[in-house]
């Protein structure tokens, strides 16, 4: 019997070449996979392209190098063929990869002015076999809006004023904050100016404005950004006048109350009292909360008090208006 052992082996190996049992499997096709997010946008007189570079074939091997980018730009009609358009449109170019893998481009708009461009993307493998066509991007071009100038900045107690001029309907402000790297944009204003409530004193904050045409389907035109403009505000500024004030009678004290101040440079209150007609003299620093009780007052006698509220950097509002009160 174990004679007949290596027979049987020799015999299935002829019988199986290789010896792998099943059906040969078809080769594979190594087609690179569709490009999925091509976005593009018109910022001052050029088009700007991007989308993610395919690593992988249709069948999630890695796609082998070298890989050709075919980007290409053409003109709408009255209907939509991908197989006319292609055929139409002209390549826009070389790209430019990121190290995140990102392709970017860059096409002179000055062609396009008044006219919807479409435009499509696909990737070529080493092998000449070609992706499908991306997602197709409808943009309207518009003539380059006027770039913002003369960005001023300044420091109010409510927050950075921003301004600048330019003729348009709308402007997106972007802001860069310490030691950020990029701007972030904060808020799109249908006017000139702006005053950011977000920003602490003693903080570097830098400001960019671009100027925004609203476009159909939802898309935008962008100006070339206005220059920077740095400032680090600084609390010059008193709190506002506090107000409110009022004063009740307990057994030993007079109690006074008034509304909070919300200023984000409070530091606390200052209270002031006269009596008999005198001079108000300031009897007392309180905190943050807007209550007082002074409990030196005499019987008797009748008393006039008044607050103010002073900022972190030591700037005093002027005073409220004065209440009366007596201990009986």
């Amino acid at each position: 019997m174990r004679a007949l052992l290596p027979a049987i082996a020799a015999a299935a190996l002829a019988a199986g070449g290789c010896g792998v049992v099943g059906d040969p499997q078809p080769p594979l096709a190594n087609i690179p996979a569709g490009v999925q997010d091509l976005a593009a946008i018109e910022r001052g007189s050029t088009l700007f392209v991007q989308f993610s570079v395919p690593k992988y074939t249709t069948e999630n091997n890695p796609i082998r190098k070298p890989l050709k980018l075919d980007l290409r730009i053409g003109a709408s009609g009255a209907s939509f063929s991908a197989e006319a358009w292609a055929a139409a449109a002209r390549p826009a170019g070389n790209a430019t990869v990121d190290e995140h893998g990102m392709a970017h481009y860059e096409i002179p708009c000055a062609e396009w002015i008044g006219k919807e461009a479409i435009l499509g993307a696909r990737a070529i493998g080493a092998n000449g076999k070609e992706s499908k066509w991306s997602n197709f991007v409808r943009l309207p071009v518009v003539a380059p809006p006027e770039q913002p100038s003369g960005l001023r900045l300044v420091s109010t107690p409510q927050g950075v004023q921003v301004a600048w001029s330019a003729r348009g309907e709308n402007f997106r402000i972007f802001r860069r904050v310490g030691d950020e790297t990029g701007f972030t944009p904060v808020v799109t204003v249908q006017r000139s100016d702006w005053t950011d409530p977000a920003t602490e004193f003693g903080k570097r904050y830098v400001y960019q404005v671009r100027n925004i045409v609203k476009l159909a389907g939802g898309r935008e035109a962008e100006s070339e950004p206005s220059e920077e403009a740095v400032i680090a505000p600084e609390d010059l500024f008193p709190p506002p006048v506090p107000t409110g004030l009022a004063a009740s009678v307990a057994p030993n004290s007079i109690e006074l109350s008034w509304v909070p101040d919300t200023a984000a440079n409070l530091a606390g209150y200052r209270v002031y009292r006269s009596a008999a007609g005198g001079a108000m003299d300031k009897i007392a620093d309180v905190s943050v909360l807007p209550a007082y009780s002074d409990r030196a007052a005499e019987h008797g006698r009748t008393y006039r008090y008044a607050v103010s509220a002073v900022s972190k950097a030591g700037h005093e509002s002027p005073r409220s208006e004065a209440v009366e009160a007596a201990l009986p």
